[in-house]
């Protein structure tokens, strides 16, 4: 039986302010085409900024 392509992946937001802060989310590629940006707290210079979307990169 074939296996079912997967819509949702992991990203990264990471914050505009460089301070090196991301958060990990879930998206689903299959709605949200476009990069994602949001404005969220970031903890390091404790602000609301922009976080964008980055790929996420396991190391092994």
């Amino acid at each position: 039986m074939a296996k079912k392509k997967g819509g949702i992946v992991n990203i990264k937001l990471v914050s505009t302010a460089d301070t090196g802060y991301f958060y990990v989310i879930q998206k689903n590629t299959r709605n949200i085409t476009e990069k994602m940006s949001f404005r969220k707290y970031d903890p390091v210079i404790r602000k609301h900024v922009e976080f964008k979307e980055q790929k996420l990169v396991y190391k092994a």
